[in-house]
């Protein structure tokens, strides 16, 4: 909005246009007055609610103040009227005003003040009309010099506020899954995520060497009516999962920023999450127990670690409410190998193949539910060979596997021998 004559014209033209220019200085008011009219007449954006008419009217008089000063001192006040383009530029994009809408005002009063120097001309100086023609280029070209200050203005605050957002954002996910968040702040951090304060929530952790190839697979996994909202660590990549929200409660639907879809009709439950996620080379997954609330979501957190722990690379996903032996014995892991030592030591210090084909034995009769042929259909032998093998077991054990707490001790030592040895001891010992 402030059109200067930046290259040499005819002295006479510039004469004329000054002297049309010079009157206009006192007139700004009025011209003030008549663009905000054509402002809220021609563009809606500038009648919304958000727009305060007494702001409009000061910002457009000043921009018109510098440009009708731009035609009479171009050099001394061409810096001053940038500053002032980038000021409304910037101010705009953080009250979301649209950048079509703040481009077409600046050309809008670039036509009024050019019209308001016509019509003085025309009716002070008919003859010196004629000599405004050269001098039109150059005024429209500072219109759009000035247009393009105000859009990187807009660009480059439209692209520190978009930072600003995402990093609130991922600060405020931060927080819920530290169980840091203040209950004060819950209101505020459910309006940044899109995220009901009384919502169902589960956790879901995705970690592993592979989980950045795959992570486009795992996001994508999400059951209909489920929404989660990704976090990156850089350890492991962890997902808010709103499994229900009460009626009314939910968030708007939002298919960008990393999350999934809207909530739907129902609540989804932990069995259909844990079905939906892919299992994937290189990647393992935990997925906590539900809970009420994103005030709970730090403990959700925890609790899918705690799952995650139990989980094989490249494995089902792990739900913690379907391995709850598994989850005590990982997350005390000094404990478990205690347990393993004691109840099964005199088997583990067997040669080899020997210990391995005795503990196969009883794990294969454990999932076999306790059927001597079953399992031996498993394992490719008779019956009887694996009823010799589990005599041979209580033997060097001294535990009876017709008592059922003995059995369940027996039970627990082995899942802590598979989850505590190797890769995964260091895994169970490690926080994600």
């Amino acid at each position: 909005m402030h059109p200067v004559v930046r290259s040499p014209v005819d002295a006479e033209a510039v004469a004329v246009l000054h002297r049309a220019a010079r009157p206009l200085l006192d007139e700004l008011p009025q011209l003030t007055d008549r663009m905000v009219a054509l402002l809220r007449e021609e563009e809606p954006a500038y009648r919304a609610a958000s727009v305060d008419q007494g702001e409009l009217w000061h910002e457009v008089h000043r921009s018109l103040r510098h440009n009708v000063g731009s035609l009479l001192r171009p050099k001394e006040l061409r810096e001053p009227a940038r500053r002032c383009s980038w000021r409304i530029g910037a101010e705009r994009a953080e009250q979301g005003l649209p950048l079509d809408a703040l481009l077409r005002a600046f050309r809008l009063g670039g036509a009024v003040v050019w019209q308001a120097l016509v019509d003085r001309v025309t009716r002070c100086d008919p003859d010196g009309v004629r000599l405004l023609v050269p001098v039109a280029a150059e005024v429209w070209d500072f219109v759009d010099e000035h247009c393009a200050v105000v859009a990187e203005a807009y660009r480059q605050t439209e692209r520190r506020l978009t930072w600003r957002r995402e990093n609130r954002r991922l600060l405020m996910a931060e927080a819920l899954l530290e169980g840091t968040v203040r209950v004060a702040d819950l209101p505020e951090a459910a309006e940044a995520l899109g995220l009901p304060e009384r919502g169902r929530y589960a956790v879901v952790v995705v970690a592993g060497p592979g989980r950045e190839t795959h992570r486009a697979a795992v996001r994508s996994g999400v059951p209909a009516g489920a929404r989660v909202l990704w976090h990156s660590r850089p350890d492991a990549d962890l997902g808010i999962v709103l499994l229900g929200a009460p009626s009314g409660d939910g968030p708007s639907g939002d298919d960008g920023d990393g999350r999934g879809g809207g909530t739907g009709g129902g609540e989804v439950s932990l069995a259909e999450l844990a079905a939906a996620l892919p299992a994937l080379p290189g990647t393992r997954t935990g997925i906590s127990s539900a809970v009420d609330g994103l005030a709970a979501v730090g403990d959700a957190r925890r609790l899918a670690e705690t799952a995650l722990r139990s989980a094989a690379p490249g494995g089902d996903p792990v739900l913690l409410d379907e391995h709850l032996p598994a989850a005590l014995l990982v997350s005390s892991p000094d404990l478990a190998t205690a347990l393993a030592e004691r109840v099964l030591g005199p088997v583990l210090r067997l040669d080899g193949a020997d210990r391995d084909l005795l503990l196969d034995t009883l794990t294969a009769w454990l999932e076999c539910d306790g059927s001597a042929r079953r399992a031996g259909s498993r394992l490719f032998c008779h019956r009887n060979t694996v009823l010799n093998r589990l005599r041979r077991f209580e033997q060097l054990t001294g535990r009876s596997l017709g008592r059922p707490h003995e059995v369940a001790e027996l039970s627990l030592a082995l899942t802590a021998r598979r989850l505590l040895r190797g890769p995964a001891r260091a895994a169970a010992r490690t926080a994600v």
